[in-house]
């Protein structure tokens, strides 16, 4: 009886040891699961604004009064053509142009109106999101961290954080005060942009009862913003 109850008492505690064992490692494969779902979302976005805001004042033909008033049809020309492609910089809101296309496949046709050459990103904060709007073509749309089939896998916290999502620095690397939509009249000094996207995991993360939070950064150089 009782080499009976010792060898009970030993299965038990070697089933409690496998159950804790099997049970930390499903919560740490759901937390890494959640963390890949996240960069899934995250990288793609971040690496599509980096790619056309470094695209920002591309104007192969040397076209004279090419920079467009970012809205409507964009087919005004924008008051201030010094501010080249960048025609609106705030904390939350840039608006780039450049000249990428003719339509067919070519380098640029000395005008704005084609698909993908004026784009404004904007940070909503009260929807947690971030959009993309092609102005020549109308529309803001949900970008990332919007709500598709009545889910949301992320949401964009930069608001709750109090972390701009862009900020701007000259070519002494010193950082530009925001001040308008247009850095009070600097934006021909712009030589880098900083894009950070604070985000937040939809579900909850399984050992700590929290959302998950990370943060990703990336630097762009709009090298054809330089060329005056």
């Amino acid at each position: 009886m009782v080499e009976l109850m010792i060898a009970v008492a030993v299965s038990m505690f070697i089933l409690a040891a496998v159950y804790v064992a099997i049970n930390s490692t499903q919560r740490h494969s759901t937390n890494i699961e959640r963390k890949v779902t996240a960069q899934q979302d995250v990288k793609p976005a971040l690496d599509i604004m980096a790619l056309e805001i470094g695209m920002a004042s591309y104007n192969p033909t040397v076209a004279a009064g090419l920079w467009v008033v970012p809205s409507g049809t964009c087919l005004g020309t924008a008051a201030n053509q010094t501010y080249r492609g960048i025609q609106e910089a705030t904390a939350n809101s840039i608006v780039v142009e450049m000249d990428i296309s003719d339509g067919s496949g070519g380098d640029g046709d000395g005008m704005l109106g084609d698909d993908n050459e004026v784009i404004r990103y904007a940070y909503v904060a009260g929807n947690q999101y971030v959009t993309r709007e092609v102005s020549c073509k109308g529309g803001a749309q949900p970008f990332l961290g919007a709500t598709i089939a009545g889910q949301k896998t992320v949401r964009v916290i930069n608001g709750t954080l109090g972390i701009p999502v862009f900020r701007y620095f000259n070519g002494s690397g010193a950082e530009i005060a925001v001040s308008g939509t247009d850095l009070g009249g600097l934006i021909p000094n712009i030589r880098r942009i900083e894009i950070v996207l604070a985000i937040e995991s939809e579900g909850v993360d399984v050992n700590t009862g929290q959302s998950k939070r990370l943060i990703y950064s990336t630097s762009v150089i709009p090298r054809n913003h330089a060329i005056q």
